[in-house]
């Protein structure tokens, strides 16, 4: 919660010198992230559906969370504020920060293949569910799918859990049981054997890498570029026994393996050959195709702010 005041803070304080309107809605998207970590961790509270883990691991998880959701206004705030030497200065920090915090997780609690973001948002009415059949079928009855009222006790189905009116059937009102988002959630981490161990270690230090060669070789060389993607294509590649690994694990697998397209789009390759064809797509398909140009037409305004973000492209 205090992050969430400090970014209003911070924006207030410096209200002059947001002029465009990517910061803002950049604030709106972080602080409201960062409400729905706080509500989901209160929720969790109420379940009593806390983290398997010990406290300071929580802790590691919820501050890496907490980053990666306000580390894109950070850059923006701290270009705004202090300018480009600044924003890389910030970059670095949030940079080491995380890699710091995924190896802790990584080599001390032993947490597997970690996820973004690390803390996944609660699943409310699978959660609620839950509650109810752990509660057996009458309290859930009531708790869950009826209301209860306090003087006449007569229990009531809500509005919004009646089906439609052809379906409808007039008896009482039956308990469906479905599977628990937070079964998923609270899974125990795969152990990972030596190879699997480097792989991460590699996809977590790709990103120091990539800023150590990008200060070195600057921001036009192909050198960051192709490390980074060696790297990157290396780790996902020591992964190969993905059958072992719980179902989290392997959306997070599926999630990294589609963000190897994002190298397309990423500099100096996109500057030297994607950009036209994919302006040159964009455009023929909002000339050609009805009603394709009020995404297309925004989309190819948004791609050169996009490009100057660096947690856009490489975070």
């Amino acid at each position: 919660m205090l992050f969430v005041f400090v970014c209003f803070f911070f924006f207030n304080k410096s209200a002059g010198r947001f002029t465009d309107s990517h910061e803002l809605s950049e604030l709106v998207y972080s602080a409201s992230n960062l409400l729905v970590l706080l509500n989901d961790g209160i929720l969790r509270k109420g379940l009593c559906r806390t983290h398997p883990m010990p406290l300071s691991q929580q802790k590691l998880l919820t501050w890496l969370t907490v980053l990666e959701y306000v580390e894109v206004f950070t850059e923006m705030g701290a270009n705004k504020l202090w300018g480009d030497g600044g924003r890389w200065l910030v970059i670095v920090l949030i940079q080491i920060a995380k890699a710091i915090f995924r190896i802790l997780l990584l080599f001390w609690y032993k947490s597997g293949i970690q996820t973004s973001p690390p803390i996944i948002p609660l699943d409310r009415d699978t959660q609620l569910s839950k509650r109810g059949e752990s509660q057996g079928a009458d309290s859930a009855y009531r708790n869950y799918i009826s209301f209860v009222g306090q003087r006449s006790g007569r229990v009531m189905r809500p509005l919004g859990r009646a089906p439609s009116l052809h379906t409808r059937l007039w008896g009482a009102p039956q308990l469906v049981k479905r599977r628990s988002h937070e079964e998923d959630v609270h899974q125990p981490p795969t152990p990972l054997g030596l190879q699997e161990t480097i792989a991460e270690s590699l996809y977590i230090a790709r990103p120091l890498v990539h800023l150590l060669f990008l200060g070195i070789c600057g921001r036009q060389s192909w050198k960051p570029w192709l490390i980074s993607g060696i790297l990157e294509v290396t780790s996902f590649g020591l992964m190969n026994d993905t059958k072992s690994l719980n179902r989290r694990e392997k959306a997070e697998m599926r999630r990294r393996a589609f963000l190897l397209l994002y190298y397309l789009l990423r500099s100096p390759f996109y500057d030297r050959y994607s950009e036209t064809k994919i302006l040159f797509l964009l455009r023929f398909l909002a000339d050609y195709i009805p009603g394709v140009g009020l995404v297309a037409r925004p989309l190819m305004e948004y791609l050169p702010i996009w490009q100057k973000i660096y947690f856009y492209n490489w975070g």
